[in-house]
C-alpha cells in the first residue's frame, strides 16, 4: 500500500510539473516603416482678411504721421528737407 500510495504521489507530481511547464515560440518578423504622405489645406483667406485689415490702419496711420508733419513745419516756418 505505501508503494501504491507513493506511485500515485509520484505520478501527480510529475503531471503537476508537465502540466505547469508551458512553452510559448514568437516570431518577430522585421519591422517596415513606411513613408507617411500628409496633404494639408491651409484656409489663408482670415490670414488674407488679416493682413489687409492692418495694411489699411498703417496706411491711416501714415497720413495722420504725415498730416502732423505738415501742420507742423507750416506753423513754425521751417520745412522737411528728408
Amino acid at each position: 500500500m505505501k508503494i501504491k500510495g507513493l506511485i500515485l504521489a509520484a505520478v501527480i507530481l510529475l503531471a503537476t510539473v508537465l502540466g505547469c511547464n508551458t512553452q510559448h515560440k514568437v516570431q518577430v518578423e522585421p519591422v517596415e516603416i513606411k513613408p507617411i504622405h500628409i496633404t494639408i489645406d491651409v484656409n489663408v483667406k482670415v490670414d488674407r482678411a488679416l493682413d489687409d485689415f492692418f495694411d489699411e490702419i498703417d496706411k491711416a496711420e501714415d497720413k495722420i504721421e504725415v498730416k502732423a508733419g505738415q501742420s507742423n513745419a507750416g506753423a513754425s516756418g521751417e520745412t522737411d528737407t528728408e
